[in-house]
Parts: structure tokens; C-alpha cells; sequence
């Protein structure tokens, strides 16, 4: 995918998981979605099955976006495991072949906070990566414009343990899709940034890498130094939003930090996540109404980012942020 120099580009809209401000996250639909309400770009998380295929969950433990629990016949798949140090319990794709995944349904991760889209549960199947790649080429000739995939690999130091390589069937998929040349409209994200290297060893300069970087990794992932460095092996980073504008103690939206012109003059991208609608997740000073699933001023919060001169927005509501975008657009084109 072509990429703009840090700061200079026109910022992509990245519909986090689709668009699950209305769709059960990660499904055929809410990608469809996303793309048809502008997102530039659609944005699987891989976990593999049993037998290595690569389906799109947010987490490999499916109980909370599946109906797994209300299916007898798996009853006996629920156990316990220890993924990145955390101990889990519940359903995992890693237990389950695809053809058994395949009888299982998507539902509403935070149903209290996104009651409409709980409505559409038990409609849609889970997707493989096989066809969300060839959903983004659909898309791409509906619309009349290129889609970019952007994948992340989950857990992957986790799956290399039980045997299943998250990155290998990752680039077999992306070499049959014709999407590892240079241009082509992907990105590969990951936290880990092993995962990233294989990927690159695998597809040389062709697919631009992000690394994602949690807030409490921060101040050491994101030094002078370490950016320095990334520059080297990723064309950017996928940080916590409040590694770029924190919240003050009133949880009000505080100053922005100099990462993003740190992280530019370094060479690198910015696309902070994630942008959400929901009071729950907005500073306090942005929020309307009292209930937590009430939606707030999120045009505000991403208008404060994009001022800051990021390069992208992972979101949940693709249509504001592409509103967000194009307005901030205007504004600049004003001021110049």
C-alpha cells in the first residue's frame, strides 16, 4: 500500500474489527459495513483453529463473541489455559476444527453497551481470513476504490507453543490474494514484534508493519531510541490513544504528549486506537447524557487527534470518523 511520508498524508479511517458500533465485531457484515460507510481500510484480528486455519476473533476464547456456551455438543471443549501469562477459561478456536467453528454464531461482545447490535445475534458466521481477503476485493470493485486489510496477529508467541503458526498461513493467504507486493493494500499489526519480523522475513518490504504498543509499555517502546530502531523494521506504530493525548486525573481530556512528532521524525506512522462512540469510553468532558452506552461527543475526541497530525484512527464508527477526517481536511485546507 502506498504510504505517505509521517504527518504529510491524508489520514486513514481503520474500522476497528468492521464497524461493531452496529454490527457484532468481526464478521463478514460489520467489514462490509465499514467499508461501505468510508473506512479506508477493514480490520481482522487472526486466531487460528485446530487444524490451522486462520478465522477472525478479537481473542481465541470465544464464549463472549460466540454462541459456544449454548451449544451442548461442545460442551466438553471448555477448559482452562494460560495465554500471555493470563489464566483464561472458556471455549478456544484452538480446540475447535473449522467445520465445528463453522456451526457456531456470532454475538455482541458488550451487549449493555451496544444494545441494537446484540439484536443481530446468532445471524452471522465467523470468517476465515480466506474470505475476508476476498470480501476486501469485492468491496474494493463495489466502491470503486482500493480497501486495505489490516491484520493482526493475536497472541502469536502463544500459538507458536501449541504448534500453530499465526504468520505462515498468514502469508500463504495474503501470496494467494496477490496482496504482498509493493502497493499492495495491506498492513500486519502485531504487539509482538517477532511476529512482525517472520512476516517480513517471509514477504520482504512489501507489506508495510505496525507495532502495536500498550499504554503501560509506553515509556520504554516508545523512547527517542526505541523509535529510532523500530524505523528499522516497521513503517509504524498502532499506540494506546492516551500515550498520545492522556486524560487528566478528572478523566477530562488532557494536553497532547510529542509523541507523534517524536514518532515522525523518526520516519514512522502514528494510527492510535481506539475511538468509540459510547460514554464508557470517552473522557469525561466529552460524554453526553448519563448512561455509559449513551453516545458522546466522539467527533470531538478524534478532531483533537487528528489536530495532533496522526496518520490514522483504528474506530468502531467508521462513518465519524471518516466525518472527523474530511472535516479536519477542510480545516487545514482553510488555514493553508
Amino acid at each position: 500500500m502506498h504510504l505517505d511520508t509521517p504527518g504529510t498524508g491524508r489520514p486513514l479511517v481503520i474500522g476497528h474489527r468492521g464497524a461493531p458500533g452496529c454490527r457484532p465485531e468481526h464478521t463478514l457484515e460489520s467489514y462490509a459495513l465499514a467499508a461501505r460507510m468510508g473506512a479506508d481500510c477493514i480490520e481482522p484480528d487472526v486466531v487460528p483453529t485446530r487444524d490451522g486455519v486462520l478465522v477472525a476473533r478479537h481473542e481465541s476464547e470465544i464464549s463472549g463473541t460466540t454462541d459456544i456456551a449454548d451449544r451442548p455438543e461442545l460442551a466438553d471443549r471448555r477448559t482452562t489455559r494460560t495465554v500471555d501469562g493470563h489464566t483464561v477459561t472458556g471455549w478456544f478456536t484452538e480446540d475447535l476444527t473449522l467445520a465445528e467453528l463453522r456451526t457456531l454464531r456470532a454475538v455482541e461482545r458488550i451487549p449493555a453497551l451496544r444494545q441494537p447490535a446484540s439484536t443481530l445475534d446468532g445471524r452471522f458466521a465467523v470468517p476465515t481470513l480466506a474470505e475476508i481477503l476476498r470480501l476486501r476485493a469485492g468491496l474494493s470493485d463495489e466502491l470503486g476504490r482500493e480497501i486495505a486489510v489490516y491484520i493482526e496477529t493475536k497472541h502469536p508467541s502463544h500459538f507458536a507453543g501449541l504448534g500453530l503458526s499465526l504468520e505462515e498461513p498468514l502469508v500463504e493467504e495474503l501470496t494467494r490474494a496477490g496482496l504482498t507486493g509493493p502497493g499492495a493494500p495491506v498492513f500486519v499489526q502485531s504487539f509482538e514484534l517477532g511476529s512482525l519480523r517472520r512476516v517480513r522475513a517471509a514477504t520482504g518490504p512489501g507489506v508495510p508493519l505496525v507495532l502495536l504498543v500498550a499504554q503501560a509499555d509506553g515509556p520504554v517502546a516508545l523512547s527517542d531510541a526505541a523509535l529510532a530502531s523500530l524505523a528499522h523494521e516497521v513503517e509504524a506504530i498502532g499506540p494506546d490513544k492516551l500515550l498520545v493525548i492522556p486524560w487528566q486525573e478528572d478523566e477530562q481530556l488532557g494536553a497532547p504528549t510529542d509523541l507523534v512528532a517524536r514518532a515522525h521524525a523518526a520516519g514512522l506512522l502514528v494510527h492510535p486506537w481506539t475511538f468509540r462512540a459510547e460514554n464508557h469510553f470517552l473522557p469525561r468532558d466529552l460524554r453526553l447524557g448519563r448512561r455509559p452506552a449513551d453516545h458522546g461527543h466522539l467527533l470531538a475526541e478524534l478532531a483533537a487527534y487528528l489536530e495532533v497530525g496522526v496518520d490514522g484512527v483504528f474506530t468502531d464508527h467508521p462513518d465519524l470518523g471518516v466525518l472527523a477526517r474530511d472535516a479536519s481536511s477542510r480545516v487545514h485546507r482553510r488555514d493553508t
